[in-house]
C-alpha cells in the first residue's frame, strides 16, 4: 500500500509505517502519525479496524488490571 497522503503537506513528519500503526492501535499514546496523514479507501477502513481494536485491547488490559488488583 502507498503511504496516506499529509494533512498539510511540508508540514508532516515523516511517514513511518510502523509508527502510524502504533499510533493508530494505542489510544492514549500520541506519535503524531494518525493527525498528520489522511488516509483513503481500503487504508481508511483498516486505520478504523486498527482504532477499534486498540480500544478493545485497552479495555481488556484496563478489565485485567483491575481484577487482578481487586483480588490482592
Amino acid at each position: 500500500m502507498a503511504e496516506p497522503p499529509p494533512l498539510k503537506p511540508g508540514e508532516a513528519p515523516g511517514f513511518n509505517s510502523f509508527v502510524y500503526s502504533l499510533d493508530l492501535l494505542l489510544p492514549i499514546i500520541d506519535f503524531g502519525q494518525e493527525k498528520a496523514f489522511n488516509p483513503g479507501g481500503g487504508t481508511q477502513w483498516l486505520a478504523y479496524g486498527l482504532i477499534a481494536a486498540g480500544w478493545v485491547l485497552a479495555t481488556t488490559i484496563a478489565a485485567g488490571l483491575t481484577r487482578t488488583l481487586r483480588r490482592a
